[in-house]
């Protein structure tokens, strides 16, 4: 009898010892995510991306992805997504209905990844080359029924949690809806505001707003130049200034616009852009070890496609389908910790899921 018992016993402490062994390993394989750098490029499909391959003189940073999903794009009530229900999707995990902006189906408010995350000790920073009112931007700290509310937009970031902005919008902080001066407002809440250019010294203790455009950013083709890549460079020595964890979102906005416009050259040189400052991103992931870079889109523009020229199959013509969005599934590529959890096809709310696992990891 007492043979069996210790039998038991040492079959008990083993499995203990297993229990413990692979909580130890599943411990040890989660990733360690430290930061977050989500860039999206508003518009770009695959045709899009497939342009820095044709219209590029270098190799394009893209190809330093290893793990690439395919995200469907369909808001919570069209098959045809807008920039606002899309990119809600991406900040709060739910999909709405087009022209929503942080607000649920039912135009309740949804808590945004930049609000959840700002509760435990991370900082925040968005960067457009649109105004930083726009659809996409806008749908990461204001929450209205309606993207066309701008000068509302513009008076809730001067009580959002966010630390960092740049792109345009001059035309919706200057008082338009009831008497606010949110440019006034944005100063007294402890932004260290700037109209003319990014440009430092910086200080960790300060929040930075760039507004730099009336409404949008120029073209590059009108000499917009380094604005992105500059501005996002600043936002990571910015975050690197403590040892806060930080979430940063980058939008090449107008990739998008180059495809309602039909207009090729437009859409290939924001493509090109966009394209430059994912490597320096990149870079600096490399050498962080611990910043997860999502680059995505919120939906394609243009029907946009990549075709012979008079079949001519050494002579590529691009070309149009649509002045609007189209319903095609758009790339999602990942690099750093975690990077693998993005592979495959979903939904595009899941990115927030997928991320915010990897948070709750940490």
């Amino acid at each position: 009898m007492d043979k069996i018992v210790l039998i038991v016993l040492a079959a008990w402490f083993a499995g203990c010892s297993t229990t413990v062994n692979n909580q130890q390993e599943d411990t040890a394989s989660k990733p360690v995510v430290k930061n977050i750098i989500l860039m999206i490029g508003d518009g770009m499909g695959l045709a899009q991306v497939s342009s820095a391959y044709y219209f590029k003189d270098e190799t394009p940073n893209f190809s330093r992805f290893k793990s690439i999903g395919l995200s469907n794009t369909s808001s919570a009530k069209q098959k045809i997504t807008d920039s606002a229900s899309g990119a809600t999707a991406f900040s709060t995990g739910q999909k709405s209905y087009n022209g929503a902006i942080g607000v649920d189906a039912d135009t309740n408010a949804v808590s945004t990844i930049n609000e959840i995350l700002f509760e435990q000790g991370w900082k925040s920073g968005l960067i457009a080359t649109s105004s930083i009112t726009h659809a996409t931007p806008a749908s990461f700290y204001a929450h209205t029924e309606s993207r066309s509310m701008e000068d509302e937009i513009a008076a809730q970031l001067v009580s959002s949690d966010i630390h960092y902005v740049a792109g345009g919008g001059k035309a919706f902080f200057s008082g338009n809806l009831e008497g606010r001066n949110s440019f006034k407002k944005l100063i007294e809440a402890g932004f260290e505001l700037d109209t003319t250019a990014v440009q430092g010294p910086l200080d960790a203790s300060k929040r930075y707003a760039y507004i730099l455009a009336k409404d949008g950013m120029p073209r590059m083709l009108d000499g917009r130049g380094e604005f992105l890549a500059v501005a996002t460079v600043q936002a990571l020595e910015y975050f690197s200034l403590t040892e806060n964890s930080f979430f940063l979102m980058v939008e090449g906005s107008q990739i998008d616009w180059g495809g309602h416009d039909n207009d090729a050259e437009y859409l290939q040189t924001e493509l090109i852009d966009f394209d430059n400052v994912i490597g320096q991103v990149l870079d600096f992931a490399e050498e962080d070890g611990e910043t997860l870079v999502i680059v995505t889109a919120d939906h394609e523009t243009g029907g946009y496609t990549l075709a012979s020229n008079n079949n001519d199959y050494d002579d590529i013509k691009a070309s149009f389908s649509t002045g609007g969005h189209s319903a095609t599934l758009v790339p999602v590529f990942a690099f750093g910790p975690g990077a693998e959890r993005f592979s495959g096809v979903y939904q595009n709310n899941e990115i927030f899921g997928k991320i915010m696992d990897l948070v709750e990891d940490k």
